[in-house]
């Protein structure tokens, strides 16, 4: 038997386990530690937040189906199938999207590991220089014919240079190695923020909603869950004490507020706030904002009737507004009844017959004729619409944020390296920096300057 072409990679000094192993470090990695990979993923992922900002989060299907057409279809591909198909609708809780954020976070650990570590341990070590042609390889080079390497040293010093000195007449000094741990820093603040996002992707929660002003209710209406998301507390509610609006004096909405307290299982306050746009709720990690309004009944009274609450309804007014209606009866046998109209919370109430006509326009407190009753309108009640959050990952992401902040104020410090050779009456002395040029050879002149009076200085 002959065996030809022979492969001897897998030799015993490789064996054959080792493969992958090598594979990854010579293929993979270089593409993984990419600068261009992680500026692609980056672009990618702040594209797909924006349009998560943009495209309502949540929402049911009508309300896709509604607002984003497949005829004509928003930028002439964007339909309400496209967003739900490719899951547009929660953008942030996608596979794709947090495959992204874990790839990106791979990424710059891998870059760390691979680059900034090497580049610290790197600029840690240092290394006399011992002839004077090694000073023409540097950036910032000078030979003077006058000087000492002490009194360089003590230059140095008050400049705060961390100086290494070895036999008197070699010198090597350094400051600002807190720059290269900037981008390090800078890395593992990205990483957190992109671990504190996953985190509250996976364990978060929103719901939303209406409750008319004076109800208590405890949160039901999930509209978006991580699987990791922990069960909604059942051990507390809370109560909506009152929903009122500012008007400006022409009429337009200046602010909506709700009173809200939060109570305990046995019905007592344990935490009250006034409630706006930009100020919510917080309470147990579950954050209560207000982002709608809306009006959910009508108090009345017929004749000398009891008070009667009568749910309003929100009618269909092709983007015309916001009107809500509701049908009054006036007599026992319901045959005869009116309706009424209204579009804000600021008591006025419009009243129609069975054709149509116009009746009587009533604020809330005063009374009218209709159809042989006295209809008295008490008052109209609103609704608060809350939007309700919980992310565990929002200490982690701030978290994140603060170091991001530290990297980057640290990644603007200059890592300056010096060095110095005397030998006989020569002083040669050279230096580098990784940015600031200008500024440290200004610094290096200064100091030549304030080292002898006259030197013959080749730059």
């Amino acid at each position: 038997m002959t065996i030809d072409n022979i492969d001897n990679s897998a030799s015993p000094a490789s064996p054959w386990w080792s493969l992958p192993g090598k594979f990854l470090r010579r293929e993979f990695l270089p593409v993984l530690t990419d600068l261009r990979l992680a500026i692609a993923l980056l672009l990618i992922i702040a594209l797909f937040s924006v349009s998560g900002t943009v495209i309502e989060q949540g929402q049911s299907p009508a309300f896709y189906q509604a607002n984003y057409p497949e005829h004509p279809a928003l930028f002439g591909f964007l339909s309400w199938k496209v967003i739900q198909v490719v899951g547009l609708d929660h953008v942030y809780r996608t596979w794709w999207f947090l495959s992204l954020l874990v790839l990106f976070g791979t990424s710059l650990t891998a870059c760390t590991f691979t680059r900034q570590l090497p580049a610290l341990k790197a600029a840690q070590r240092w290394k006399y220089y011992e002839e004077p042609k090694q000073f023409q390889k540097l950036a910032l080079s000078a030979e003077l014919d006058a000087g000492s390497l002490n009194s360089f040293h003590q230059l140095l010093q008050n400049r705060r240079y961390k100086i290494f000195q070895e036999k008197d007449h070699i010198l090597y000094a350094r400051k600002g190695i807190i720059g290269r741990i900037g981008p390090i820093i800078v890395h593992i603040g990205l990483v957190t923020i992109l671990l504190g996002s996953i985190w509250g992707a996976m364990t978060g929660f929103i719901a939303q909603e209406m409750i008319p002003s004076g109800e208590t209710f405890q949160v039901n209406n999930i509209i978006d869950a991580g699987p990791l998301a922990a069960p909604v507390p059942k051990d507390w509610s809370v109560k909506v004490n009152r929903f009122w609006i500012d008007y400006t004096p022409k009429g337009g909405i200046d602010q909506f507020y709700s009173d809200m307290s939060v109570l305990d299982d046995q019905g007592k306050e344990v935490d009250h706030k006034k409630i706006f746009v930009n100020q919510p709720l917080r309470y147990h990690g579950v954050t209560f904002y207000q982002t709608d309004w809306g009006i959910s009944s009508v108090r009345v009274r017929v004749n000398k009737s009891p008070v009667f609450q009568i749910p309003m309804a929100l009618l269909d007014t092709k983007g015309q507004g916001r009107i809500w209606g509701t049908w009054i009866p006036t007599k026992p046998d319901m045959s005869e009844g009116v309706s009424l109209l209204a579009k804000d919370l600021q008591g006025m109430v419009l009243i129609y017959d069975a054709q149509g006509k116009l009746v009587d326009t009533v604020r809330t407190g005063m009374s009218t004729q209709v159809n042989g009753v006295t209809l008295k309108i008490l008052d109209v009640v609103g609704s608060t619409g809350l939007q309700i959050k919980a992310d565990p990952g929002i200490p982690i992401v701030y978290t994140g944020f603060a170091v991001l902040m530290l990297g980057v104020i640290m990644s603007y410090f200059s890592h300056s390296q010096i060095w110095a050779l005397q030998t006989g009456d020569r002083l040669y002395i050279g230096g580098k920096t990784n940015r600031a040029q200008v500024a440290f050879e200004q610094e290096i002149l200064d100091i030549l300057n304030r080292l002898i009076s006259s030197p013959k200085v080749n730059i």
